[in-house]
């Protein structure tokens, strides 16, 4: 193996392209056990209900229907355990489909093989796929995935096109998908101690005061809120003056920020946070850790405040550094500094007037080249002209 080439680092960041498709394979399991719980309790019951009344002189007839209704459960439950069945067996070719994917990077000899191209190109489709899902460009995620068949087993449509789906619904001010979520996940929500569900029926609960919906609300309040008094008294006092204070922007209103629609978006975020947890996602998306990781190797003290007006979009083939472009600096702004222990300029640096730094032999030819006069330079990047004279000799240190 190359040493320019250590599969390991590309591994660090695919955990959860394997994680994903194991932790839907232990929530199918629990739900094919209690689904054969709940009915061997119900079978078992019938069955000694049957045999007692059959030994007690019940009519014939009422045993058949007795029966009858067992075999009806057991049919029941054999069409729901053979759903649970071909969901397993998908989930099974996802995760047979990812593990080849990254076995193919212990075939590749370096950087310059085809099949490493190859290899990263489908990871990038795959990176863009993730991205656009998380962001609601469902359509174009779809639309990328019919171009490139390869990747279908590799993206998590349903599982993002659901939490995207539910995280709107926040935003525009329902509560319903999210509590039907949690139902759900109730175990999990209970197990890492997560307030999520208090949390959107308490916004529920605000809701009913603030349209004057007072009665449904003390109801509403009393049958979901007050249960969990022992972990979250002092959210459930608070919010039970708002029976008192009515809906209002006022900012002498004491209650203001219970009443303010941003706590929807604070919802949208928590649930977003919630589910990529416990599905294993990363927050923010891969394609984003891997453009941060690029852009801190090329981010230096020099790097603008993105106020260039040159796109780096749009003149890909200029010098400009990606950290200054306008599309990619936002990115970079929370980023370190790269850690540089040896230059990689030009041996013979210049810097002209508006800073920015070329080899003079280059600058030269390329104003010989663009057709300036003998004494005249001009940046390759913006177009500025000067006289030679205005260039200063610089020393990277």
């Amino acid at each position: 193996m190359s040493k320019d080439f250590n599969p390991e680092n590309y591994i660090l960041l695919e955990q959860a392209l394997l994680r994903l498709p194991q932790q839907l394979m232990r929530q199918n399991f629990k739900s094919s056990q209690k689904f054969i719980e709940r009915d061997v309790n119900y079978i078992s019951g019938a069955a000694t209900e049957v045999l007692s009344s059959g030994m007690n002189g019940t009519r014939p007839e009422e045993s058949v229907k007795q029966v009858d209704a067992m075999i009806g459960r057991l049919q029941g439950l054999k069409r729901k355990l053979e759903g649970l069945r071909d969901e397993e067996n998908a989930l099974m070719a996802k995760s047979k489909a990812r593990l080849n994917h990254l076995q193919d990077l212990y075939k590749i000899k370096c950087v310059d093989d085809k099949e490493y191209e190859r290899w990263n190109r489908v990871r990038l489709h795959r990176l863009l796929v993730d991205n656009l899902l998380r962001n609601g460009y469902s359509e174009s995620a779809e639309a990328l995935i019919e171009a490139n068949e390869s990747i279908r087993d590799l993206v998590d449509v349903d599982i993002l096109m659901q939490c995207k789906k539910i995280e709107e619904s926040l935003r525009n001010g329902s509560t319903a998908e999210c509590l039907a979520w949690c139902q759900d996940n109730k175990s999990y929500l209970k197990k890492a101690k997560n307030g999520l569900e208090f949390d959107v029926r308490l916004q529920q609960y605000i809701e009913y005061v603030r349209h004057g919906r007072s009665l449904e609300a003390i109801a509403y309040s009393q049958k979901y809120l007050v249960p969990n008094a022992d972990t979250n008294l002092d959210a459930i006092l608070r919010s039970s003056a708002l029976l008192v204070f009515p809906a209002s922007d006022d900012d002498d209103n004491p209650y203001k920020d219970l009443y303010s629609q941003e706590r929807w978006n604070q919802l949208a975020d928590s649930f977003v946070a919630t589910h990529h947890t416990l599905h294993g996602l990363s927050m923010p998306s891969l394609l984003q850790i891997s453009l941060s990781a690029g852009l801190s190797a090329l981010k230096t003290p020099s790097c603008k405040t993105g106020t260039h007006p040159i796109s780096f979009v749009s003149n890909y083939n200029s010098s400009l550094c990606p950290i200054c472009s306008p599309e990619l600096n936002e990115l970079s702004k929370p980023l370190p500094y790269a850690h540089h222990v040896r230059s990689s300029v030009e041996p013979d640096p210049v810097m002209l007037p508006n800073g920015r730094i070329y080899g003079r032999h280059t600058l030269l030819q390329f104003s010989e080249k663009a057709g300036l006069p003998e004494g005249k330079v001009r940046d390759p990047t913006t177009g500025d002209e000067w006289d030679e004279s205005a260039i200063r000799r610089v020393f990277p240190s």
